[in-house]
This record gives structure tokens, C-alpha cells and sequence, in this order.
């Protein structure tokens, strides 16, 4: 338990903000190692275009962290990457960086894994159907249902759905779709957050939460329904409330988390408070996955060009930081539960 855990950070689409977002990994202490799965190459392009401080080093698990230095697992690139230009041909290097951080920590040589920014329309440029890291992660790990939720400072908002063309989000807010989705949720704000019983804030789909089925009967006949049932298990869920007025400080402050049925309905509010310096879970996955809250921004990346390396890396570190306390929490509730098991033998024993 005195070792510290390792963290594979992804560096994400090679011609956005990914790749110089983790070498300002080095700014900080983190307790963990931390190595960023990269072209090698590419990563010692943006480290001199940015003026990069620091080394870059080949990882090794057996050397030790040093200061200032940047430890890299590399997998190569297909073609060259120039910095704010998108290239279906390096799609599936993106797609090889996921799938090696996610190999790594089911095997436990990683305890967690961060995600830099993808873009999602190169990705499907290149053929390969893609909607986000949520659902490529779990069809990975033939995970049936995972849950995307966005936290920053006290604010954490799940969604029910997630990637959905507005018009398909009512057909999908079924019965089975929200009962799995708040289990999860209430699993892993104990596992993972430290939330043993945790107060989730529920919204309603429509508008005012249906105005008791003039706008809407989704509340009636599957939100409600579907919380009582919950609720008489012993969760503490609260709603459907308006997502209107959800998002006030007398609302948040009755709950620890927030379920939201839809996309913009939940993280429109996350973002505004908390823009570059929240981060997005998955929840329900078999290993620990933070990721940032923002996206590849490639105006950004061609700035690296001049040496002006403008993006702000606040958000990874938070996702960095997140996932270190994740890890953390997973293995003491491990612990305990072994402690706690190996007592209830002992007693057993005549």
C-alpha cells in the first residue's frame, strides 16, 4: 500500500491540445507516476515548439519519478502530426493509446487511467463509428452500461443519456435505462467519491418536471415510478425536480450529485460554473477513467508552432488529482473489506 500507484495518461488527438497539455504535467507534484502514452517523436516536436523545460524520458516502471521529467510509453504515430490540422490517417494511433491504457489497467499495471481530448468527427472520418470515450470504453470492457458524469469543485452531474440528437432522448429515458443508471451512480459515489449514502438530486425530462403531466408524462409514468422503487431499497433520491431550478444553491446544497436525463440539460450548468477545471468520470466501468472537460481545441494547438503554448492545463491536473484520490479510495474500501472479512472467520472459528 506505501508504493504509489501508477497513472497512464492518454495524449489524446495528436493535432490538438492533448500533447502539450501533458507536458505540463510536469509542473506539478502528484502523488502517483505518471507516464503519458505518446508518439515519442511527436511529443519532443511540441516539447521544443513550446519551450518545454523539462525531459522527456522512455518509461521504465523500475526507474524512479524524477523532478522535471516526463516519462513516456510510446506507441507510434502513423503519419506525421502537424499541430492544429486534423488527420483521419492517426485515428487509429488515438484509438491504440485507449486501448493500451485500458489493457494496462485491467492487468493492474496501472491503477487509473486519464484521458486527453479526442475528436470525435476525425475519428468517424477515418471509418470508425465513434461517439465518445464513455461508450468506446465500455463496449471495450463489454461493460452493458456505464455512466458519463462531470464534476468540478462540490458539483458532480450524471447523465442518463449521453451523445443523443435531442429528438432520440425521450425514447431512450426508459424505465430499465434510469434504474441502472442511478445504481451505478449510488455504487460509485461510495466507491469512488466516498459517498457511502450518497443524496442524488433527480431532474425531470420536461419542462417544470412534466407541470404534473401537461407538458409531459415522463415523470408520471417512468421517472417517479422507477425512484419510488429505489427509494423503498433505502437511496436517498430527490426528485423529479425542474431542472430549471435544480441548479440553484438551495437545491445543490440538499444533495451530493445531480442525474440529469440529458446531455446540455445537465452539463450546460457544470461547464458555466466550472469550465477548466472540472473533469468527466465514467462510472460502472472495471477500472478508474478521468478525463478533461473540454475538447481538442485546435485553434489552440497551432499556436504551439510559435512557441506561445497557450492551452491551460487545469482541468488535466484535476483529473490527474481525481484520479489519484479514486485510487485511493478503491483500495482502502479493498482493505476493509478484506480486514472485515478475515475478522468475521476469526470469530467464526470455535
Amino acid at each position: 500500500m506505501d508504493a504509489l500507484p501508477v497513472i497512464a495518461v492518454t495524449s489524446g488527438e495528436p493535432a490538438g491540445i492533448g500533447p502539450e497539455l501533458c507536458l505540463r504535467l510536469v509542473e506539478r507534484s502528484f502523488g502517483a507516476r505518471l507516464v503519458v502514452l505518446a508518439d515519442r517523436q511527436l511529443m519532443a516536436a511540441r516539447a521544443e515548439a513550446t519551450g518545454f523545460p523539462g525531459k522527456l524520458r522512455e518509461w521504465d516502471a523500475a526507474l524512479p519519478a524524477e523532478p522535471g521529467t516526463l516519462d513516456i510509453l510510446h506507441l507510434p504515430l502513423a503519419t506525421e502530426s502537424i499541430a492544429g490540422r486534423l488527420d483521419p490517417a492517426n485515428s487509429p494511433y488515438v484509438l491504440a493509446l485507449l486501448d493500451r491504457a485500458l489493457a494496462g489497467c485491467r492487468t493492474g499495471e496501472f491503477g487509473a487511467m486519464v484521458t486527453a481530448p479526442v475528436h470525435k468527427g476525425v475519428i468517424n472520418a477515418a471509418g470508425v463509428p465513434f461517439t465518445g470515450h464513455t461508450e468506446y470504453l465500455a463496449e471495450k470492457t463489454a461493460t452493458p452500461r456505464v455512466v458519463m458524469m462531470l464534476a468540478g469543485g462540490d458539483l458532480r452531474v450524471a447523465l442518463v443519456t449521453t451523445h443523443l440528437p435531442l429528438k432520440d432522448v425521450a425514447a431512450a429515458v426508459t424505465a430499465t435505462a434510469l434504474e441502472e443508471t442511478v445504481r451505478i451512480l449510488h455504487a460509485d459515489m461510495g466507491a469512488k467519491f466516498g459517498f457511502e449514502t450518497p443524496r442524488i438530486l433527480v431532474a425531470g425530462l420536461n419542462p417544470h418536471a412534466g407541470e404534473g403531466g401537461y407538458l409531459g408524462r415522463e415523470e408520471i409514468e417512468v421517472i417517479a415510478p422507477v425512484l419510488d422503487k429505489l427509494r423503498a431499497e433505502g437511496m436517498t433520491l430527490i426528485g423529479p425536480l425542474p431542472a430549471d431550478t435544480m441548479f440553484t444553491p438551495p437545491m445543490l446544497v440538499q444533495g451530493d450529485c445531480v442525474l440529469a436525463m440529458y446531455h446540455d440539460q445537465g452539463l450546460t450548468a457544470l461547464k458555466y460554473a466550472t469550465f477548466g477545471n472540472g473533469i468527466n468520470v465514467t462510472l460502472g466501468l472495471p477500472v478508474i477513467r478521468t478525463s478533461v472537460d473540454h475538447g481538442t481545441a485546435l485553434e489552440l494547438a497551432q499556436t504551439t508552432r510559435a512557441g506561445t503554448g497557450r492551452a491551460d492545463p487545469g482541468s488535466l491536473f484535476v483529473a490527474v488529482e481525481q484520479a489519484i484520490a479514486m485510487v485511493a479510495r478503491v483500495l482502502a474500501r479493498t482493505v476493509a473489506k478484506a480486514v472485515a472479512k478475515a475478522a468475521r472467520r476469526s470469530a467464526e472459528r470455535p
